[in-house]
């Protein structure tokens, strides 16, 4: 009874698997701002996995702020923007942990006007079957929403195609 007590409370603060990325270019501008927010011990154990003979990470509570450079590193490695057939490299630019939510910011150089980008999001994919990556890609007059899972972990926009269509209507 008391199991399905402390598993009811926890499902009751925690019941999904879930991550928000947004990727923000500004008209105008060669820069993307990515935003990611994700559960933070959630997080902690994916990145054990990524990095399993990490020290410091495995001494981590959930209280505890990873190091930025650790963050970056992972990051780096989990989500991945390309723009015109170029793989772009983020760097962080804060992260802020509360309520068991972690928040990272990070700027990306791009080029002005993007044609193709591609997104790929592995966060978590390795951990949770159920994983959902929830991502926003706005660019230019682009915005689109999608849901990467551990099946689909990779969507491709054409840019110009899509702008094309609304300049026809």
């Amino acid at each position: 009874m008391v199991n399905i007590l402390a598993f009811s409370i926890w499902l009751f603060f925690h019941p999904v698997h879930v991550t928000l990325t947004s990727i923000d270019q500004v008209r105008g501008n060669d820069s993307l701002k990515v935003f990611v927010k994700m559960y933070y011990d959630d997080f902690l154990l994916d990145y054990i996995l990524f990095d399993s003979s990490n020290e410091t990470v495995k001494a981590l509570t959930v209280n505890q702020l990873i190091p930025e450079a650790l963050m970056n590193n992972y990051i780096s490695e989990k989500v991945t923007i390309i723009v015109n057939n170029k793989e772009l490299k983020g760097k962080l630019l804060n992260l802020d942990l509360e309520d068991n939510e972690v928040r990272v910011n990070l700027l990306y150089r791009s080029v002005r006007k993007p044609k193709v980008i591609t997104v790929r999001n592995c966060i978590m994919t390795e951990l949770y079957a159920d994983q959902a990556n929830m991502m926003i890609v706005h660019v230019n007059d682009f915005e689109e929403g999608i849901k990467l899972t551990q099946v689909s972990k990779e969507q491709t926009f054409n840019l110009k195609r899509k702008q094309k269509r609304e300049t026809e209507k």
